[in-house]
């Protein structure tokens, strides 16, 4: 099985799989903290999205529903990181150059209005720069890394940082990745229609006011 780099003890907490469990419809910061997942399918689902980070990044919040054998070995090619600094790294070509420049003024402007930094990499097994994403973007526990790769079926795969986790209810991710994820949604609409709509829905939930119902709608 692919070997992990852990991440400092803040930013690791339980995994949760999408689609095994049904989000309930609302969830308090406190609720969520106090969250027990079913570790069978934690375990299940985190093989996958650690695999797609070539196993390089031990995930506070993993969000996908297809397990992987432990005998395929991750990748890490930090050649694959663009030379200047950017918060969408497009490996598989997905997205057009003017798609790519919205998604990263999305993000800037998220982070200047929320603080929290939106981290996004497109890509498709094993092609991805794995490990070395982590010191690139410089990833903490206001993080949010984005994996879109439809490898193992969901497009949508996150890794969430403990302050985020404290503001957004686990639900909306597993709702999210329901929504955008699907391979229906993005083999009609595409891969980029996938990664857009799943970037506006996170502005969206971001900027809403924290409390026992934010986030309840993935928009």
């Amino acid at each position: 099985m692919a070997s992990l780099f852990h991440l400092p003890s803040s930013l690791t907490f339980s995994k949760i799989c999408h689609s095994a469990i049904r989000a309930s419809h609302s969830h308090s910061r406190v609720s969520v903290k106090n969250e027990n997942p079913l570790p069978k399918l934690s375990k299940f689902s985190s093989k996958t999205l650690n695999f797609l980070l070539s196993g390089s990044l031990a995930l506070a919040l993993s969000l996908t529903g297809v397990g992987i054998a432990e005998g395929l070995v991750g990748v890490n090619k930090p050649e694959l990181l663009p030379k200047e600094f950017t918060s969408v790294i497009d490996v598989a070509g997905f997205l057009s150059d003017g798609q790519e420049k919205r998604l990263a003024q999305e993000i800037t402007d998220i982070e200047k209005d929320t603080g929290f930094k939106l981290r996004v990499l497109a890509q498709n097994y094993p092609d991805t720069p794995g490990l070395a994403i982590k010191d690139f973007w410089q990833v903490d526990d206001r993080t949010i890394v984005f994996v879109a790769d439809p490898t193992f079926g969901n497009i949508l795969n996150f890794n969430v940082g403990a302050t985020v986790d404290l503001d957004i209810p686990r639900s909306f991710w597993s709702r999210l990745a329901g929504t955008y994820g699907n391979m229906f949604y993005w083999k009609e609409k595409g891969e980029d229609a996938s990664i857009e709509a799943a970037v506006m829905a996170i502005s969206s939930c971001l900027r809403e006011p924290v409390g026992p119902n934010n986030c309840s709608e993935v928009k």
